[in-house]
């Protein structure tokens, strides 16, 4: 073969390479877009609803068993006040309990931190406290403390420490010793140190561990609801399961993942407001948090 054809066919051989890696390309970049986050799994979502609707009418499934998607949606409208009534003192315990986890869980993760003794007390407490099963506690809150929200909240705290404690006290000893030197040489004293290094350094892993438990406390208020309460998306649960109303508890459901999603999507935009590294993917002292 002469030059002239090794070329030739070296020019085609690039072109057809170029002509594969162009699709590629473009697949690479719509994925690294903002339109994927959402594009892609609101696919899915259609390819599971309409896999749900085409088994509910070529199964021939009737409504108690698994009602239309369609009938679900309208069912969560139609009935909006009442949903909206029963999800007043859910919303209200998940809150409150979040609130008493974070609050309860960083003082503690930060003794852990500075204390090798609180450390080593507390930590295997915090194991046993959560492979303790919550629903078996769960009886035990309604006997010491009646059926009013009390109960409810301390689930939902109950539930939501073990992951911000956990996720707070690894963000915490994960600041870098160097840099706790610096501002330890620069005068700052312990506590100015931790404000200025462990505190910035450890917020992405705290709010990896408030957005697991923001997801958890949902879980924590229908397990309270389903145990002993008067009033609740949990108590509206219950009561269509005896009823054999399965649009009701699909409809529930469809509330409870609304409102979940939501709470979620509240901390993930406190996350970017706070954590301004987190946006540009640079770390915090190429930020100037230090």
């Amino acid at each position: 073969m002469s030059t002239v054809q090794q070329e030739t066919v070296q020019q085609e051989k690039a072109a057809t390479g170029a002509a594969h890696a162009a699709p590629a390309r473009r697949r690479r970049r719509f994925l690294e877009t903002r339109w994927a986050d959402w594009l892609l799994p609101l696919a899915l979502v259609v390819v599971i609803v309409a896999v749900w609707q085409a088994v509910c009418v070529w199964g021939g499934l009737e409504e108690y068993v698994l009602p239309k998607p369609w009938d679900v949606v309208h069912k969560m409208f139609a009935d909006l006040d009442t949903y909206a009534d029963q999800s007043v003192p859910t919303i209200v315990a998940i809150f409150a309990g979040f609130a008493l986890a974070i609050v309860v869980a960083l003082p503690i993760a930060v003794a852990m931190v500075y204390s090798e003794v609180v450390r080593r007390a507390v930590y295997p407490l915090l194991i046993i406290a959560q492979v303790v099963p919550k629903v078996a506690i769960a009886p035990l809150f309604i006997i010491w403390f009646g059926f009013g929200q009390l109960p409810k909240v301390l689930m939902v705290a109950l539930i939501c420490f073990f992951p911000v404690v956990i996720d707070s006290l690894v963000g915490f000893k994960a600041a870098r010793p160097e840099s706790l030197m610096l501002v330890r040489s620069m005068g700052a004293n312990r506590w100015q140190a931790f404000w200025k290094v462990r505190w910035p350094w450890a917020l992405p892993s705290i709010f990896a561990g408030i957005k697991v438990g923001i997801t958890l406390a949902v879980v924590g208020a229908v397990v309270a609801e389903f145990v002993g309460a008067d009033k609740g998306l949990g108590v509206l649960l219950i009561t269509a399961r005896g009823d054999m109303d399965s649009l009701t508890v699909f409809a529930s459901i469809g509330w409870l993942t609304v409102i979940g999603f939501v709470l979620f999507l509240l901390v993930e935009v406190l996350e970017r407001v706070l954590v301004p590294g987190r946006r540009s993917g640079r770390s915090f002292e190429a930020s100037g948090s230090l």
